[in-house]
């Protein structure tokens, strides 16, 4: 551990009188040995635990004593060590932070965070975790953004129920847009997620903002009230995980918010990423993609992303998570977008659990399809880390079955002898550039497909139906089919025999290996 740290540690707790008492806080973490949330006379403290006001850094003492700087309006937080585990709170979140507002926050439609007490201490209660070897699975939710208790309603049975009580998910993460504006829903969003039993972490999206804030300080003041710190690290042994607010609010333009960071945060990161061993599996956290979806377009600050990577480039294991995007997809940084490091950093862009707003036809159960523009059906992703700091991902369609990892498109009848124009479509849910699609007709040899960006036919279908219709399918209708990442094409044989044939693909996963699905198309004559 670099020894700058303690030594401002070190003069921190130095400071014990008159103005530097004033601007100082100070307190412990400590093992909570009776779960009371307070620390008795016998509970010890916790030595070596991060400790963070938002910008800076302290490492608790021999005695698990910190302090830091006081930061009016700021959020002070532990970071979570691996060997242990927080309190829950009765709303089923994390209990790691304490707020700092002495005077309060401007008011606010929904609320803002409430004048704080000053206090003598403010102490972190842990306890121990109990001892677990290998892996670490975490569940993944991009964008569950209900606009009403109706869509809170969906993210339940769609998402939360079918996974309660079976699964086997250590901890939970929710990357951005908790709701769709209107945060009087998170407790009955965080009452549904409560049910999953796991610590969950929240990442702030640009639909969690306080759109009646006057500036990008108080832009989530809703979101932090109730979350806690917009920016944090949390520690498990396979890996550290860092959650960054990288919605950056422009009030009074348009679009109202680019995506970036703040001074503070590169503070806190440059200090945090010191503690780490350079081989330290980091996962950061974000809502607005790194990448720019549309080539040109700067939404997120590039200078911002410099700098960034910079910090990053000499540690070989970091994977980004974003959201964001109501879309699917894998991207490679290199140098084009500001990577130098010596292997490409990979982000995964997590679908959508709300897919495409809750919108679509409803399905027997009143739940809607909701498939996003991309093709790929709502839903959620599996996160595994290993001890060694490898890691692997798994897309799960909400309610589908484990091995529904293909959707295929291919028309139903074709005439004996055509011209072979037509194909089969497969849209490789967590596919990209580098993957190896095939199919084959019946038993035959399999061949390459070729991948091609452009609409899902599938969605296509849906979209068709929603303009010839003369009446509402739905509340909301499907999106508009947008090009896909990740679809493959190839052609189908008109010259076998008449009758029915079977269209077999197979996708090779670089985590879940061979994947397949399968579908037929029938051959027929055609008279004059």
């Amino acid at each position: 551990m670099p020894n700058a740290v303690p030594a401002v540690l070190i003069a921190l707790l130095a400071a014990s009188t008159g103005a530097a008492a004033q601007s100082t806080v100070t307190g412990s973490v400590f093992d909570d040995a009776n779960g009371n949330g307070q620390r008795d006379g016998r509970e010890r403290g916790i030595a070596g635990v991060k400790v963070s006001n938002g910008r800076e850094l302290a490492i608790t003492d021999a005695q698990g004593r910190y302090a830091l700087p006081m930061r009016a309006e700021s959020t002070l937080f532990v970071v979570k060590p691996p060997q242990y585990a927080t309190a829950t709170g009765a709303n089923g979140l994390p209990l790691f932070w304490h707020h700092l507002f002495p005077e309060g926050s401007p008011a606010l439609r929904f609320g803002g965070i409430a004048a704080t007490a000053p206090q003598a201490l403010y102490d972190f209660a842990l306890h121990r975790a109990p001892k677990r070897k290998g892996d670490l699975k975490m569940l993944v939710f991009g964008d569950p953004q209900p606009k009403s208790v109706v869509d809170v309603g969906y993210y339940e049975r769609d998402i939360v129920e079918p996974l309660t009580g079976h699964h086997d998910a250590q901890l939970g993460l929710s990357l951005g847009d908790i709701v769709n504006d209107d945060l009087s829903l998170y407790p009955a969003m965080n009452r549904v997620t409560a049910k999953l039993g796991v610590p969950w972490l929240h990442v702030a999206g640009n639909h969690d903002l306080d759109f009646d804030a006057k500036r990008d300080e108080d832009a989530l003041l809703g979101f932090r009230n109730v979350f806690g710190p917009d920016t944090y690290a949390w520690e498990e042994p396979q890996a550290s995980f860092i959650v960054l607010d990288d919605v950056v609010y422009m009030p009074g333009k348009k679009p109202a918010y680019v995506g970036g960071l703040r001074e503070d945060q590169l503070a806190f990161l440059d200090a945090y990423l010191a503690t780490l061993p350079k081989e330290r599996r980091v996962v950061i956290s974000v809502h607005i993609p790194f990448f720019e979806p549309v080539p040109g377009v700067e939404t997120f600050r590039r200078a911002d992303r410099d700098r960034l990577f910079a910090m990053l480039k000499d540690r070989p294991n970091v994977l980004l998570l974003s959201a964001h995007t109501h879309n699917q997809r894998h991207y490679f940084h290199d140098a084009s977008t500001g990577w130098h490091g010596a292997k490409p950093l990979h982000e995964y862009n997590v679908g959508a659990t709300c897919g495409a707003f809750w919108s679509g036809v409803k399905d027997a159960q009143g739940i809607p399809d909701t498939t996003m523009s991309d093709g790929t059906p709502n839903g959620y992703a599996w996160a595994t880390f290993r001890p060694d700091g490898s890691y692997s991902l798994r897309y799960q369609i909400a309610r589908g079955a484990k091995d529904e990892a293909i959707g295929l498109h291919a028309p139903k009848v074709l005439r004996r002898g055509a011209w072979p124009a037509f194909g089969v479509f497969a849209n490789v849910f967590m596919g990209d550039a580098d993957s190896r699609v095939e199919y084959r007709i019946d038993d035959g040899d399999w061949k390459p497909m070729q991948r091609v960006e452009q609409p899902d036919p599938r969605l296509i279908v849906e979209n068709v139906a929603d303009d010839t219709a003369t009446s509402l399918r739905g509340y909301d209708r499907s999106p508009e089919a947008d090009p896909s990442t990740h679809l493959w094409r190839g052609a189908l044989p008109t010259d076998l025999a008449l009758g029915e044939h079977r269209i077999e693909v197979r996708a090779f996963d670089r985590w879940q290996g061979e994947q397949r699905a399968q579908s037929t198309y029938r051959l027929e004559d055609a008279t004059e």
